[in-house]
């Protein structure tokens, strides 16, 4: 049977998912954008993804609705305050208060559903395991074992019409590598949305941890940040 050219894309709307869809769109593979309404309290996001899905030409984008709210246990989704104006050695020690708990397991297993439906044999999720902040489900042995599971997990991958493979192409790449990956690829980072707790509007905090590491990589990829500068033109 010949490999499916179709990718299920995980998509936020940040910068890491954004780069990935223009990677999986690079490689030639029909993209179906996959959002999630989750309860987050940065659900600005969607909006970005939606615009991001309709300029890099997914075939179809998606939200689910999954309330992890329900659960909190997370500054995302629960009255938990946002860590601002951590250092990155204070970011690489433990898994943060961010951390939404088995948040990428859910998200993938509902990529693995949409997978199955369209036939895909393949889910691209933007995944770094170097310059993040330490998520546990960010790691090259859990994507590993998640492509495991789901081999065992649908009437697909029993009969053997689907050997999934979990693409992690950022996994590797430091922030400012990503950045110059998706610039090649004509990414505009301006549509994207990264903060953890933005205003109303959508303007970075600029304190939060990925605020800051999103700052950082456009420094080290001598780059200025379209999204600040779309934000300073308004102002």
């Amino acid at each position: 049977m010949q490999e499916s050219r179709k990718a299920i894309v995980l998509l936020s709307g940040g910068l890491d998912s954004t780069t990935t869809l223009a990677i999986a769109k690079a490689q030639g593979f029909e993209c179906y954008a996959l959002s999630f309404r989750y309860g987050q309290r940065h659900v600005i996001e969607l909006a970005s993804a939606a615009h991001v899905a309709k300029a890099l030409g997914a075939r179809e984008h998606i939200v689910a609705d999954i309330n992890l709210r329900v659960f909190g246990g997370s500054a995302l989704t629960d009255n938990i305050e946002v860590p601002k104006q951590r250092s990155t050695a204070s970011m690489n020690e433990g898994v943060p208060v961010t951390y939404v708990p088995a948040r990428n397991t859910i998200f993938l297993s509902f990529g693995l559903a949409w997978a199955e439906v369209v036939e895909s044999s393949n889910i691209f999720i933007g995944v770094n395991a170097l310059d993040y902040s330490g998520y546990p489900d960010c790691r090259p042995e859990y994507i590993a074992a998640f492509e495991r599971m789901a081999d065992l997990a649908t009437k697909a991958g029993v009969e053997g019409h689907q050997r999934l493979r979990v693409h992690t192409p950022l996994i590797s790449l430091s922030k400012a590598e990503i950045i110059r990956r998706g610039t090649e690829l004509g990414v505009d980072y301006a549509m994207t949305s990264s903060c953890y707790d933005p205003e109303p509007d959508g303007r970075p905090c600029g304190q939060c941890d990925s605020c800051l590491l999103r700052a950082k990589g456009f420094a080290e990829a001598g780059l200025p940040d379209p999204l600040l500068q779309r934000f300073m033109r308004q102002t």
